[in-house]
C-alpha cells in the first residue's frame, strides 16, 4: 500500500516539473517574455515569488562584446551538467495547483503617469520657492549703492572644428627706420606724377579717335577716310605712352616671373596685345571697321601709374608721422584680450617691424594674386576657343587684344593706392599712421582705455586741499601720493608736484597696496591703516565725512580709520573725446573702461560728462590692472603709430584701419567681378565675330563703368 502511494507521489512530482526558462520568465530572474512594455514604473509591480518556490541561481555574466570567453559549445556543456532542483520530500499539489497568478494592477497606465507628473511638479515647486519671504538686508543694498557695478568675463565658447595650420609666408621686407623710408618714398614721386600726366594727354587724342563716330568731332579729311591710319596713329600713340610707363610694365611682367602676379601684370599683357593687334589688323583682319583698343590699354596704363603715385604718397606721409616721434605710442590688436575678443591696445615702445609691414604686399595685390593667374589663364584658353577652335587662327591676336583688354580693369592699382593716401593724409594731421596693409587686415571689436586716453595731462587739475585732526599736511600728502603712485593712477603727475611742493617724499608701504571694489587703496604705512579712496569708499569703510560735504570728484585720506584730509579735483573732458567714444560705438568697436583713477567709474562719467557707458565695458578692478599693466605682452604686429597723447589719435586710427580694410576688399572683389564679366563678354563676342558689337568706344565705357564703385568706395574711408 505504501509502495503505491510512493509511486502516485512520484508520478505527480514528474508531472509538476518545470523547464529552467519558464521558472526564470515567471519570477523576473530570467529573460523577459515578448509583449509591450510597461509605460510607467508604477502602472504594474510584481510581487515577491511565493515562499515555497525555491529559486535558482541567475546565469554567469557574459564576457565584453555579448560573446563568452570560453565558446558556445563549452556553455551548451554546462548548461546540460546544472543539476534539477531538489524534489520535495513532502506531497505537493499538482502541477496546475503550484502556478500563482500575480495579482493585477486595479490603477490604468494612464492615471499611473498623471499621478507620476504631479509628484514630479510637487517636488519642483517646493524647492523653487524655498527662498520666498526672505529679504535683503540693509547692508547689501548699501554694498550695492557704494559700489559699482562691473561686467564679468563670458567664458570662451567651445569650437566644433579644427584649426587649419597657417601658411608659410615669404620672407618679410627688411626693417629700415620709417625716416629712411620716406625718403625712398618721396625720391622721384614728382616725375612719376609728370609721367602720369603725360600718359593721359597721349590718351586723349587716341580717345577721340574711338568716339568720333559716336558724337560730332570734327577730324582732318585724310584720316577719317582711312580706319588703318587711325590704328596707325593709335598704336604710335600707345606706344609712346609705353614708353613713358615703362617702369610699371615691366614690374607687372616681372611679377608674373617671380609667381606673384598684380593688377599691373593683367595692364602689361593689355599693353602688349593691343599694340600688336593695331600692327596687325590690316593684315590679318583686314575684313574690320573698327578700331584697335589701344585707347583701353592706354587709360589702363595711366591709372596704373596714378594708382601706383597715390600709393607712394600715401606710404611717405605714414613714415614721416611714424619718424616725427623719438618715444611714440603703438596701437597692437591683441588676441583674446578682453571676454575671449581681439582688443586694440595703446603702449609706449619703439615701432619695430613698421619698416617691413610698411612694405608688404597690400590686400588689392593680395587678391589679384590669386586672380590675375586665372584671368590671362582665362584670356588664353577663350582666345584659342574663339579662333583657333572656329577655324580662323588669324583671329588669336585679336582676341587676345580684347579679352585681355577686358581683364586689365582701370582701378586695379588705385583699390588701396587711393583710400590710403586720403586716410594717411587725415591720420597725419592728428598725429598718427597705420602700420600698412598688416596693420589694417586684422580686425578688432574692443579697445581699451586707460586713464590718459579719456583724461590726458591737463585735464585733471587740484582744485584745493583740506586737512583734518592733528595730522601734519606733509604726512597726509606723502601717504597719499605713496598709494597713488603705487596704484599706478593717472593722478600721480599731480600728487607727484604736490609732494614737491609740499617738501614731502614718498613712504614706504609694508606688504604692498591692495585695491578694492568700491574705489580705493588701502596700505599699510610705519604701522598704520591707510585708505585713500573715493567718497563711497569711505562710507564702506564707515570712515566719518564732514556734515554737508559736497564734494563730487576727490580724493580722501583715512589713516586709522580717521578722515585725515581731502583732496578736490576738477576733471576736464577736452571736446574731441565724446565724438572719438560716438566714432568707436559707431564702427562697432566697444570701449573698455582699463582705468586706474578710482573716481572714474561709469556712473561719474555719465552724471558729469553725459557719455554713453551703457555702451562701455567695466571690468573688475583685477582684470583692469591686467588690462593696463604697461609691461603685459602685445601682439607684434602693430596697427598703427601714434604721436600724440589722447583718445582722438587713437580713435581714428582705430576706425580708420577698420574703414580701409572693408573698402579696399570690397572695391577689389568688385573690381575682380567686373574683369571677369568682361573676359566672359569678351569671349561670346569674339567668338561669334561681333566687330560691330565689340568696339573700342563700347569697351572703354564697360570699363570705366566699373572705375565709379572704386572712387565712391575709397572716397568714403575718411568720412567718420
Amino acid at each position: 500500500m505504501s509502495n503505491d502511494r510512493d509511486d502516485k507521489l512520484n508520478k505527480d512530482t514528474e508531472a509538476a516539473e518545470f523547464t529552467l526558462e519558464e521558472i526564470l520568465a515567471e519570477f523576473g530572474s530570467g529573460p523577459k517574455p515578448s509583449g509591450p512594455d510597461l509605460p510607467w514604473p508604477e502602472a504594474k509591480r510584481r510581487p515577491p515569488p511565493p515562499e515555497n518556490v525555491v529559486p535558482f541561481p541567475t546565469p554567469a555574466p557574459e564576457a565584453p562584446g555579448g560573446e563568452d570567453p570560453d565558446g558556445p559549445e563549452e556553455d551548451a556543456e554546462e548548461e546540460e551538467a546544472v543539476p534539477p532542483p531538489p524534489r520535495p520530500k513532502t506531497g505537493q499539489p499538482p502541477a496546475s495547483d503550484k502556478v500563482l497568478e500575480f495579482p493585477e494592477d486595479d490603477t490604468p497606465p494612464l492615471q499611473a503617469g498623471i499621478e507620476h507628473l504631479k509628484r514630479k511638479a510637487d517636488a519642483y515647486a517646493e524647492q523653487m520657492f524655498e527662498q520666498e519671504g526672505v529679504e535683503v538686508s540693509d547692508e547689501t543694498l548699501r554694498f550695492e549703492r557704494l559700489i559699482p557695478g562691473v561686467d564679468e568675463e563670458e567664458p570662451p565658447a567651445g569650437r566644433f572644428f579644427r584649426e587649419r595650420k597657417p601658411r608659410r609666408e615669404a620672407a618679410p621686407p627688411p626693417d629700415l627706420p620709417p625716416a629712411e623710408l620716406a625718403g625712398r618714398y618721396g625720391r622721384g614721386l614728382g616725375l612719376l606724377r609728370l609721367r602720369a600726366v603725360l600718359v593721359l594727354l597721349l590718351c586723349l587724342p587716341m580717345l577721340w579717335l574711338t568716339l568720333a563716330p559716336l558724337l560730332p568731332f570734327p577730324l582732318p579729311a585724310a584720316l577719317a577716310a582711312s580706319v588703318p591710319l587711325q590704328g596707325l596713329l593709335s598704336a604710335i600713340l600707345l606706344a609712346a605712352a609705353m614708353l613713358l610707363g615703362a617702369d610699371g610694365l615691366i614690374l607687372g611682367l616681372a611679377r608674373l616671373f617671380t609667381l606673384r602676379p598684380g593688377a599691373d601684370t593683367l595692364t602689361a599683357f593689355s599693353c602688349l596685345f593691343a599694340l600688336a593687334d593695331a600692327l596687325t589688323m590690316g593684315r590679318l583682319t583686314p575684313e574690320r571697321q573698327g578700331l584697335p583698343y589701344c585707347v583701353a590699354a592706354g587709360l589702363s596704363l595711366f591709372f596704373t601709374l596714378w594708382g601706383t603715385y597715390s600709393k607712394r604718397q600715401g606710404l611717405r606721409m605714414a613714415c614721416r608721422t611714424a619718424a616725427a616721434a623719438s618715444e611714440p605710442y603703438l596701437v597692437t590688436l591683441d588676441e583674446k584680450a578682453w571676454n575671449g575678443r581681439s582688443a586694440y591696445a595703446k603702449w609706449s615702445g619703439s615701432p619695430i617691424g613698421f619698416g617691413s609691414q610698411i612694405q608688404e604686399d597690400d590686400g588689392a595685390q593680395r587678391i589679384f594674386r590669386v586672380a590675375a593667374p586665372l584671368l590671362l589663364l582665362s584670356c588664353l584658353l577663350f582666345s584659342l576657343i574663339a579662333s583657333v577652335g572656329r577655324g580662323a587662327p588669324e583671329r588669336l591676336v585679336w582676341c587676345l587684344s580684347a579679352t585681355t583688354a577686358s581683364a586689365a580693369c582701370l582701378s586695379g592699382m588705385l583699390l588701396f593706392g587711393r583710400p590710403f593716401r586720403v586716410l594717411s593724409r587725415r591720420l597725419s594731421s592728428s598725429g598718427a599712421a597705420l602700420g600698412g596693409w598688416p596693420g589694417a587686415a586684422r580686425q578688432g571689436s574692443a579697445i581699451l582705455l586707460t586713464d590718459a586716453d579719456l583724461f590726458p595731462p591737463g585735464s585733471v587739475s587740484l582744485n584745493g586741499i583740506k586737512i583734518f585732526g592733528d595730522y601734519p599736511v606733509e604726512k597726509v600728502v606723502a601717504v597719499t601720493a605713496t598709494l597713488i603712485r603705487d596704484a599706478g593712477s593717472g593722478l600721480d603727475k599731480i600728487f607727484h608736484d604736490l609732494l614737491r611742493s609740499q617738501g614731502a617724499v614718498y613712504r614706504r608701504t609694508t606688504g604692498g597696496i591692495e585695491r578694492h571694489e568700491g574705489g580705493g587703496l588701502t596700505a599699510v604705512i610705519r604701522n598704520e591703516q591707510i585708505a585713500v579712496g573715493s567718497a563711497a569708499f569711505m562710507s564702506l569703510l564707515e570712515v566719518s565725512l564732514p556734515q554737508g560735504l559736497n564734494v563730487r570728484n576727490a580724493v580722501f585720506c583715512a589713516i586709522d580709520g580717521e578722515l585725515a584730509g581731502i583732496f578736490a579735483l576738477n576733471y576736464v573732458l577736452h571736446p574731441v573725446i565724446s565724438p572719438s567714444l560716438t566714432s568707436l560705438i559707431g564702427g562697432k568697436v566697444s570701449p573698455v573702461l582699463a582705468t586706474r583713477d578710482f573716481n572714474l567709474i561709469p556712473a561719474m562719467l555719465r552724471q558729469k560728462f553725459k557719455l554713453p557707458v551703457e555702451k562701455m565695458d567695466f571690468p573688475t578692478v583685477e582684470r583692469r590692472v591686467e588690462l593696463s599693466d604697461p609691461d603685459a605682452p602685445h601682439d607684434p604686429v602693430i596697427t598703427a603709430v601714434l604721436c600724440r597723447e589722447g583718445l582722438a589719435p587713437f580713435a581714428e586710427a582705430v576706425v580708420g584701419a577698420r574703414r580701409l580694410r572693408w573698402a579696399v576688399t570690397a572695391a577689389t572683389l568688385l573690381a575682380v567681378l567686373g574683369s571677369v564679366i568682361g573676359v566672359l563678354l569678351a569671349f561670346y563676342l569674339t567668338a561669334q565675330g561681333a566687330w560691330d558689337s565689340l568696339t573700342a568706344a563700347n569697351l572703354t565705357f564697360f570699363l570705366t563703368a566699373w572705375l565709379v564703385p572704386t572712387y565712391l568706395i575709397s572716397g568714403w574711408v575718411n568720412r567718420y
